[in-house]
């Protein structure tokens, strides 16, 4: 059973009140995630974010191909953290966990991903052939669209890694 983790870390100019009062949107998921991913929630997503939460989505992770996703929100510490879960989806298992934290000037937005592929062998290959490279640039993009919404923070560069666990 191969697991990756996506671990990614951002800061932003901002109190980290507003980060969280950003993130913990799920309408905000889509326009941090890119255009051609074809990225859109069904229901679950109104109001305040509340753990037990489920939110239906449907998404293209690649030409052609349309999925349901069903995420539930299992942990949340009002502007402090959220786990969402995946109940219903592309993957095997998917656990990500989105951590808000003070630092000297702004916001430390931390995100990390724990996930599994399903098909055994072939979902290995496929996380060689294509999927790091998309959740890398969903990452890329996510960045890139916080920084233009609400700016650098400077000598704080932003990381993003994935690895086999």
């Amino acid at each position: 059973m191969t697991m990756y983790r996506l671990t990614a870390r951002q800061y932003l100019p901002i109190a980290p009140r507003e980060a969280w009062n950003f993130l913990s949107k799920p309408e905000n998921l889509q326009k941090i995630t890119p255009r051609h991913m074809g990225f859109e929630i069904l229901s679950g997503a109104e109001g305040p974010m509340y753990e037990g939460q489920i939110i239906h989505y449907t998404v293209a992770p690649f030409p052609g191909f349309r999925t349901r996703w069903v995420t539930e929100i299992t942990h949340l510490r009002e502007g402090s953290y959220f786990v969402d879960e995946q109940r219903f989806g592309p993957y095997s298992f998917w656990h990500h966990k989105h951590f808000v934290s003070e630092v000297a000037n702004g916001t430390e937005m931390r995100d990390i991903i724990d996930y599994k592929l399903p098909l055994g062998f072939m979902g290995n290959l496929a996380q060689t052939l294509f999927v790091r490279r998309q959740l890398t640039g969903i990452f890329q993009y996510r960045e890139k669209t916080l920084e233009a919404t609400f700016g650098t923070l400077p000598g704080r560069p932003s990381e993003l890694n994935i690895e086999t666990i």
